[in-house]
């Protein structure tokens, strides 16, 4: 084994273990910031923040920030893009109109142009600048260099650093900040969670881990071979860190995700320490637009950051013969509940769902429904009165 193949092999194994490998001593620090005058948008400020060395190089991470124009220190969110994406002002603006401060950087090393046309707002042209970090999005291509040159590594570390920029500044409550993502932004929400122990909550969107089991990228282990793809995992899969989340996590999902198919993201959810709450929507699309807008998110984080209602809990779940039931806590009355079921086997993205009204037992807290002949997976959805949904685990049957 030559000495450079042992280093990579020993520095692969040092980011396995329990620790993570971030040093977060340095990362808690609020990072230099840099002016970027070239770039505006209504309402935010565009900025620049030091990232860690790439190649023995300086990096720099772009960003949006804006908070509200009322007086007092505000709750935050950092947010977190996906795939093709990039810093989107519109979503720090989102934020802005519901009393949070927000930041939102590029984790790829680009920086966005403004957005005036309204089809660019969630897909704004954008280049790469002299001060770029490893391009993304997951760069299995470059599972062989050191670890601290892998994207991952670096978009963990700019997250991170966002926040840790966020709670400097006067206006924001460093006591009250949230994290969402989506996507490929979910995916680093997941692996944040279990890093970065100062957030109050965390809403994944679609994004988990087990990626080598169950998702769009399986076909990574034929393109890079199985001891490189075994790497990659051991070093960046988010199953390596959830286990050390100890948050309110938020987890948000559509039956058919392409990306991360429901029993990746069940094993991922299952293996954090905090409260958790489902929101799964049958057919939800994938995108940035669909991944921002559920109002899931605003709610838990009104919860969470505002002590705002908290959304109902499903605290058992079974089956009793051919019904299937589930229990639940909830501060309001529901609207009402529904049974989402498929008969299909095969790809979940390709199965069929069907939706059903179920019983609701509000004086002892159930929901049941008799499980529909053929029936191979299902879970139930709790509908309080605007229409938001808190889900069961979903059950496959044989």
């Amino acid at each position: 084994m030559t000495r450079r193949i042992l280093l990579v092999a020993l520095a692969v194994s040092a980011f396995a273990a329990d620790n993570p490998p971030w040093n977060l001593k340095e990362l808690y620090r609020a990072p230099r910031t840099f002016d970027a005058p070239a770039h505006s948008e209504k309402g935010v400020k565009a900025l620049l923040f030091e990232g860690p060395p790439y190649k023995g190089k300086p990096t720099r991470v772009f960003a949006w920030y804006g908070a509200p124009q009322a007086p007092g220190r505000h709750p935050a969110m950092v947010l977190i893009h996906g795939g093709g994406g990039t810093a989107f002002a519109e979503w720090v603006r989102m934020w802005n109109a519901r009393g949070y401060a927000a930041i939102a950087m590029d984790t790829v090393g680009t920086i966005p142009q403004t957005a005036t046309a309204p089809n660019k707002i969630w897909n704004p042209d954008r280049s790469r600048h002299e001060f770029s970090g490893p391009a993304g999005w997951g760069d299995f291509a470059n599972v062989d260099l050191a670890p601290q040159d892998q994207w991952t590594y670096h978009a963990v570390a700019a997250v991170v650093r966002a926040h840790s920029l966020l709670r400097s500044f006067p206006e924001v409550d460093a006591k009250r900040i949230g994290v969402t993502g989506i996507s490929w932004g979910g995916y680093l929400t997941s692996i944040v969670s279990g890093v970065d122990t100062r957030y109050k909550f965390a809403a994944p969107v679609y994004g988990c881990g087990y990626l080598g089991e169950d998702s769009a990228w399986t076909g990574q282990e034929k393109t890079l071979g199985a001891e490189r793809w075994k790497k990659w995992l051991e070093l960046w899969d988010p199953s390596r860190y959830l286990g050390r989340a100890k948050l309110p996590m938020l987890w948000v999902n559509g039956t058919n995700d392409f990306a991360y198919p429901l029993p990746s993201w069940r094993k991922s959810y299952r293996l954090t320490k905090g409260r958790r709450t489902l929101a799964v929507r049958v057919r939800m699309r994938h995108s940035h637009p669909d991944g921002a807008k559920p109002e899931e998110i605003h709610s838990y984080a009104d919860f969470i950051l505002k002590k705002g209602p908290p959304p109902a809990m499903v605290t058992a779940q079974g089956e009793d013969g051919s019904n299937g039931w589930a229990n639940f806590r909830a501060a309001g009355s529901l609207k009402g509940a529904e049974l989402n079921y498929t008969r299909d086997l095969g790809k979940w993205p390709d199965r069929k769902w069907e939706s059903a009204p179920v019983e609701i037992d509000a004086a002892a807290g159930r929901v049941y429904a008799q499980l529909p002949a053929g029936v191979k997976a299902y879970y139930f959805n709790l509908i309080d009165a605007s229409g938001q949904v808190v889900s069961s685990e979903h059950v496959d049957k044989p």
